[in-house]
């Protein structure tokens, strides 16, 4: 549908929906054009007729923290979906499981286990987005991902049909898992381990210090550029790309950090053109030195 029929299809939910939307600001890498649709959900119930108006008519694309996207710089010819703050609570249900919000940040869910006592969600003080993307892309770091920690996802499919989706239903693997792209997730059952307080907070200051030494900090970046190639060689991406890259290549204001060769950088005014040259050039570059053929792990919306 075009702008103006949408306009008026969309009309019962008012200000929740914005046309010719701007999207560069909704992401780490401040890069972007506008995407014809935006619509934040205040809650389940709009979310649900909204999905059910649109009737999988359109394109969809869920919108996390924009801590791992890439967007064109073109429109964005369908809509973006944005859960709102009802989607951000997180609470503990009896003594052994807490329930997140989708879009609740990550570093939130870690700071929420430690004041109550809870390990293993320390390595999420470290992950940069929310807990739909985390689950979405089975995110995790210092050895310890998404599938450690998950019970059971509530979502709801692009037809409005709501479902719980229990985690040894879902296979995992590293930063994927099988579950349909179309599936917006709206809230997480995680195991909740009692540990001590102290020993908690010790751990995640620790992992925070480690972070800061090795990878780059407060600017335009979108974290890890690629996956490691686990399944190739045991070397680690940037590895890989350190000895096959001119590590000072760059497109236009698109380079490469120099805190670490696997994060790539917005030092201005990249376009999404400067950005994907620079992916693309650091992918072949590798493939012709390694044989490695190397999987994205941010989302690259066009």
């Amino acid at each position: 549908m075009t702008i103006d029929n949408l306009k008026s299809f969309l009309e019962e939910f008012g200000d929740d929906v914005k046309f010719s939307c701007d999207l560069k600001k909704k992401n780490w890498f401040n890069i972007g054009g506008k995407a014809k649709v935006f619509y934040t959900a205040d809650n389940l119930n709009n979310l649900i007729n909204f999905l059910k108006k649109i009737n999988n008519q359109e394109r969809i694309f869920i919108l996390g923290a924009g801590s791992n996207t890439l967007i064109t710089d073109n429109m964005f010819d369908g809509i973006i979906i944005k859960l709102g703050k009802n989607f951000r609570n997180i609470s503990l249900l009896g003594e052994d499981i807490i329930i997140a919000g989708s879009a609740a940040l990550d570093k939130s869910l870690s700071t929420f286990a430690a004041e109550n006592s809870i390990t293993g969600f320390e390595f999420l003080s470290c992950i940069p987005g929310t807990i739909g993307g985390g689950i979405r892309m089975n995110a995790g770091c210092f050895n310890s991902e998404f599938k450690d920690l998950l019970l059971s996802v509530q979502a709801v499919d692009k037809f409005g049909n709501v479902k719980t989706i229990s985690a040894k239903d879902i296979k995992f693997d590293y930063r994927k898992n099988n579950l349909p792209d179309d599936l917006v997730f709206l809230s997480a059952s995680f195991k909740a381990i009692r540990g001590k307080i102290n020993e908690i907070k010790d751990k995640i200051d620790k992992l925070k210090k480690e972070k800061e030494k090795n990878q780059p900090l407060k600017i335009k970046t979108s974290g890890s550029t690629f996956k490691n190639p686990i399944s190739q060689t045991k070397k680690k991406v940037w590895e890989l790309i350190k000895e096959s890259v001119p590590l000072n290549q760059k497109f236009g204001d698109a380079y490469i950090s120099e805190k670490h060769c696997n994060f790539f950088v917005n030092r201005g005014n990249a376009s999404f053109d400067d950005m994907k040259k620079l992916i693309d050039f650091v992918s072949t570059k590798v493939l012709e030195k390694t044989g490695i053929n190397l999987e994205k792990e941010i989302k690259i919306l066009e």
